[in-house]
């Protein structure tokens, strides 16, 4: 069965957005992922665009959304990838599982730097959500 992760971040621009396609990629079948924002920007930046596709990852459809807008999502976990986020990630209508893992936001910088927080992402999210979802599962009767 597909778990549903939604990643949550401020302006669900860069590393949620990030952290959506890389773990949807990663972690297929067993994930689907989702993104939102608190205060969602206007547009994703291209370099969000660029880091995905120079890693081979799927970058179509990518757009910042609320976090009104998947809060009716069946969702399995909750990320929280900015301390913001974490410090204003709502109550859900149901008990849903959170994990927090801050990364720094690349908006404004080099590509370089997208780069780099593309690759954190990859290295310490990954394993943590599959972790996360394999405790969940193991707590369930």
């Amino acid at each position: 069965m597909t778990k549903t992760v939604l990643v949550l971040c401020t302006h669900n621009a860069c590393r949620s957005q990030l952290a959506k396609a890389i773990l949807t990629h990663d972690l297929a079948p067993a994930v689907r992922a989702i993104s939102a924002g608190t205060r969602p920007a206007n547009e994703v930046p291209a370099e969000v665009f660029a880091a995905l596709r120079l890693a081979g990852l799927p970058a179509d459809g990518l757009v910042p959304k609320s976090l009104d807008a998947v809060l009716d999502e069946p969702v399995e976990l909750v990320v929280t990838v900015c301390d913001d986020a974490k410090e204003s990630c709502p109550v859900f209508p149901r008990p849903v599982p959170r994990l927090h893992v801050a990364f720094p936001d690349p908006m404004g910088q080099p590509l370089a730097r997208f780069l780099e927080v593309r690759d954190e992402i990859r290295a310490r999210l990954v394993p943590a959500v599959r972790q996360a979802l394999d405790a969940e599962r193991g707590a369930r009767p």
